[in-house]
């Protein structure tokens, strides 16, 4: 299913903002935690411009450090202050959203 490049930019904050403030992360670890999460198809490509966005307005802070398996440098990232409250808002908003788009989406289904 493909979803519209302006609902997937608005999520995927939000999305990655929750996952790393479960703890430092990394972009491709990232982005196998979205999938596990059954989160809608994302390319690799679009993790690292969130990400940057994410840490240019504040919200997280990133480090680069040895990778685990011997490879490169890996940036890992951690969540700030602002970051939280940021999460908090956007968890805050989608509650609403979604419970305001689940009573829609009942009384639709109550006219069928």
């Amino acid at each position: 299913m493909s979803f519209s490049n302006q609902m997937m930019k608005g999520l995927l904050d939000g999305a990655i903002l929750g996952l790393i403030s479960q703890g430092e992360t990394y972009g491709y670890e990232i982005l196998d935690k979205l999938k596990a999460q059954q989160f809608p198809e994302i390319s690799d490509g679009s993790i690292y411009p969130v990400l940057l966005r994410l840490s240019k307005k504040g919200y997280v802070t990133s480090i680069s450090k040895k990778s685990n398996t011997g490879g490169p440098k890996r940036k890992y990232y951690n969540i700030t202050e602002e970051g939280k409250v940021e999460l908090a808002n956007f968890i805050y908003k989608w509650n609403y959203l979604n419970n305001g788009m689940n009573n829609l989406m009942r009384s639709v289904n109550d006219v069928e």
